[in-house]
């Protein structure tokens, strides 16, 4: 399936660090894979195997070398930072292991910060919509508790939240239940797969949990920087 009905279509990607000097290393050689609309997949592999680098260089967070990737059908070569911002903004939503809550503010404002980010102002339906998502990832009642002042896997319930304020076609998550208990983990995980059959999002997951990864409908397994298996 040749890029049809791909949120995320990669070919021939490939990343260096240091590039031109002594030390130039590249860490992906050559990744190919279309991920399609919906689609929940684990992207696994040994640590340092290029995971999070090719999760960031989906995420528009880093340019690739050479090689191509588009994003919901649009060609990401040689656009400008403007460009690549106002993409990532319509169509991903982030969830990492540390959930990059501004601790300062309340969970609803987390929860809205994209909207207004986007929108330059914090609307009604923002706020309407963050309440909603609170509510669904079980937060009722915490909306006005300073991020800092609840649980880890309160935390990471809010990032999740975040993530999906905008409704994204593509749902990024670095190691999203790296740092929970078991318990926290699949409920975490639950909701991730929840938002995915119900929305559609495409949820992209980097795990080192194998329990976590048999429950995808797919796994790309990454190793030494290339793609050494692909299975639904």
């Amino acid at each position: 399936m040749s890029g049809h009905g791909a949120i995320v279509s990669l070919r021939g990607l490939r990343k260096s660090y240091g590039v031109g000097t002594p030390v130039e290393v590249e860490v992906l050689h050559g990744i190919d894979f279309d991920l399609a609309e919906g689609e929940f997949c684990a992207l696994i592999g040994p640590s340092g195997s290029g995971k999070s680098t090719l999760l960031n260089l989906i995420g528009l967070l880093e340019r690739p070398t050479s090689g191509e990737l588009s994003i919901a059908g649009e060609a990401t070569r040689g656009l400008g930072e403007q460009a690549l911002t106002r993409l990532r903004g319509r169509h991903i939503g982030f969830v990492f292991q540390f959930h990059h809550l501004l601790p300062a503010f309340t969970a609803l404002e987390n929860v809205m910060m994209p909207s207004i980010i986007e929108r330059g102002v914090a609307t009604a339906e923002a706020e309407a919509t963050a309440r909603e998502l609170l509510a669904r990832v079980g937060l009722k009642g915490h909306e006005n508790k300073k991020a800092n002042q609840i649980s880890g896997g309160q935390q990471q319930r809010v990032a999740i939240a975040r993530a999906l304020s905008l409704a994204p076609r593509l749902i990024l998550a670095d190691e999203p239940t790296g740092n929970l208990d078991t318990q926290t983990a699949d409920d975490i995980f639950a909701l991730l797969r929840e938002f995915n059959r119900e929305r559609g999002s495409a949820c992209l997951i980097v795990t080192h949990d194998p329990r976590l990864a048999a429950r995808c409908d797919r796994q790309i397994e990454l190793v030494d920087g290339r793609v050494a298996r692909d299975g639904r």
